[in-house]
């Protein structure tokens, strides 16, 4: 069993000893503190709270609200969501802050409390450091009887969500009709069943082949969107003979594709294939995560535009894409933060944009894909031991290529004219990992080797 407790929220396997798993008693303690310190915050007894379709979310559900109806706040929930719905909806209701009740991509023994502040965002290190102190020392009081919070369903967000999507300039619904796109569609059997067709259509998505969309929460695959998971949907995008397939983890955060000739277009390009569309229409600079793949800063550059890097995290690209003034951003994992809707990943707006970007195009998905810089990433790692100094280890590393543009922002990354390798420990596994990216899989791979065999070096192995 296992309770992490990070800048993602608090995240564990369901079942197990209090404090070792997410147990009821642990959703109790951290939802309590974490309602204290949003109304100590903001003055307001109001939060919103929504959830994907896990086999543990309703259970959750009732622990939440039920505690938050103790501390005296009234609830505004959302029922089945997704993680940018909930982002959307605390603003709108003038809400304290927001509980998104998912695991994201983790298999389905897992769940989490996703903490959202008054502005809809994800709360910062710091006022999560504070919430966990909240919780340690048990600083939270409920109410009295005559003072509970009262609970309010809404499912008028979806349409909300929805029409906000199709508001935005850069969202062309005419040209997405026209192109008369069809469309396979892989919820991993969450919200995005629900979601993402309600927006197809509002598109003008004609034909819609949805596999895994039945929200039960029985996920058919492992739910991350990675090619390995994603066999299935591109078998059905030949069979169907469709133009595209789409698929998004349970809490529509993230969100990849699949090319027409069932060849996977890459979640690192996601972001890069919207922002290119975004930039041509609206010069500006950009942000990703160390861990990003390079392509989004040639993509930028083309465009007279500046790229930055963040930490990993999306609370730390949000914050780099407010002090650049970002008009696009995310992470290579599949999320995309436009922030003329919100500062949050929303798989909804991508894929609002990347049709619109794809029907102007006029060409195939794939032939869009041969368009954008061609890089591969390798994806490693090096489980840790107690007695490893990790500190001294990357302090080592670096030492080793000084004279190599670095950045110790988050880790370490090296760069190597277009190729990098990017080290840093993981905040939810006792691992470091290790990215590396060239401009083909063998250049990546060979690089990573390298790295790790120096770390082996380092640590006498």
């Amino acid at each position: 069993m296992t309770l992490i407790k990070s800048i993602s929220g608090i995240r564990g396997t369901i079942g197990g000893a209090t404090g070792e798993g997410l147990t009821p008693l642990d959703v109790v303690k951290f939802t309590s503190a974490f309602g204290a310190w949003a109304v100590k915050k903001t003055g307001i007894s109001k939060m919103v709270i929504g959830r994907d379709a896990r086999l543990s979310g309703d259970m959750v559900n009732r622990l939440v609200v039920g505690t938050l109806q103790g501390l005296g706040i009234d609830v505004i929930d959302l029922g089945l969501s997704t993680t940018p719905t909930v982002e959307i909806a605390v603003p709108l209701e003038q809400a304290a802050g927001g509980i998104i009740l998912t695991a994201s991509h983790n298999p389905k023994q897992w769940n989490a409390l996703k903490l959202l502040n008054a502005t809809g965002e994800f709360i910062s290190d710091a006022d999560g450091k504070e919430v966990l102190e909240i919780a340690d020392n048990n600083d939270f009081n409920y109410a009295d009887v005559n003072h509970l919070g009262k609970v309010t369903v809404d499912d008028s967000y979806l349409q909300k969500h929805i029409d906000q999507v199709m508001a935005l300039p850069l969202v062309d619904k005419e040209a997405i009709a026209n192109a008369n796109f069809k469309i396979v569609l892989d919820a991993v059997n969450s919200t995005g069943g629900i979601y993402v067709p309600a927006l197809l259509k509002a598109l003008g998505v004609k034909v819609i082949h949805e596999l895994y969309c039945e929200p039960d929460g029985h996920f058919a695959h492992n739910p991350e969107p990675l090619p390995e998971n994603l066999g299935e949907l591109s078998k059905q995008v030949l069979f169907q003979n469709a133009d595209l397939g789409i698929a998004v983890d349970p809490d529509v955060d993230r969100l990849c594709f699949v090319c027409e000739d069932g060849n996977m277009f890459g979640e690192e390009y996601t972001l890069v294939a919207v922002a290119d569309y975004v930039l041509k229409h609206n010069k500006g600079n950009t942000v990703s995560n160390l861990s990003s793949t390079r392509a989004l800063r040639d993509v930028t550059e083309k465009a007279g535009g500046e790229y930055h890097a963040a930490a990993v995290g999306e609370v730390n690209v949000v914050t780099k894409m407010k002090e650049v003034n970002a008009v696009i951003g995310g992470e290579g994992n599949g999320g995309v933060i436009y922030p003329e809707l919100h500062y949050g990943r929303d798989a909804l707006v991508g894929i609002a944009l990347f049709l619109t970007h794809l029907a102007k195009f006029g060409k195939s998905v794939s032939v869009l894909r041969s368009t954008y810089p061609n890089y591969f990433i390798s994806k490693n790692k090096i489980t840790l031991t107690p007695e490893m100094d990790i500190d001294r280890l990357l302090l080592e590393v670096e030492k080793k290529y000084q004279k190599q543009p670095h950045s110790t922002i988050d880790g370490l990354k090296i760069e190597f004219d277009k190729q990098w390798v990017h080290l840093r420990r993981s905040n939810t596994e006792p691992i470091i990992r290790i990215y590396s990216e060239g401009d083909s899989e063998t250049v990546a791979n060979n690089l990573a080797n390298k790295i790790i065999a120096d770390i082996k070096e380092i640590l006498n192995l």
